[in-house]
């Protein structure tokens, strides 16, 4: 019974994915193929680009980023768990769920101090200082 199961979703995804190649390969038959200059432009919102469409961003933005989207997604999945832990306390699984919760925040505040501490929180951040010790010491460099 247990391998009719399998059976479906193996077959449900193997539809799904069959389907979508399907529609990208009729789609891609009976678009017009007609590049020109114009359409190969990057888009600023109706504006003439200026300059090249790609620029070197700070690796700091992404690492603040990414610290966000963990903690949104923490909260997000932390108001289900408050919204049905009393029906775990009624079922008597009060502590075990209390004690899981607790893991979970320890390991992301654990994640946080990490971030925290290597300075990647930090805005404005001194790298030359740290490439060149003389420079953060206020000496000019010697020769």
């Amino acid at each position: 019974m247990m391998l009719f199961n399998y059976s479906n979703v193996i077959i449900f995804a193997l539809v799904g994915i069959g389907f979508i190649f399907v529609t990208l390969f009729i789609g891609s038959l009976l678009r017009p193929h007609n590049p020109n200059p114009e359409k190969l432009k990057t888009y600023e919102c109706g504006e003439e680009p200026v300059g090249a469409a790609w620029m070197n961003f700070n690796i700091r933005f992404y690492v603040i980023a990414l610290v966000f989207v963990i903690f949104d997604v923490e909260v997000a999945l932390m108001f289900p768990v408050v919204r049905v832990f009393r029906e775990w306390v009624a079922k008597g699984d009060g502590v075990i769920a209390l004690i899981e919760v607790f893991v979970f925040i320890l390991i992301l505040l654990l994640g946080f101090y990490y971030v925290w501490k290597k300075g990647d929180l930090e805005w404005n951040k001194n790298i030359s200082s740290k490439l060149n010790p003389s420079a953060s010491s206020g000496q000019e460099g010697e020769r």
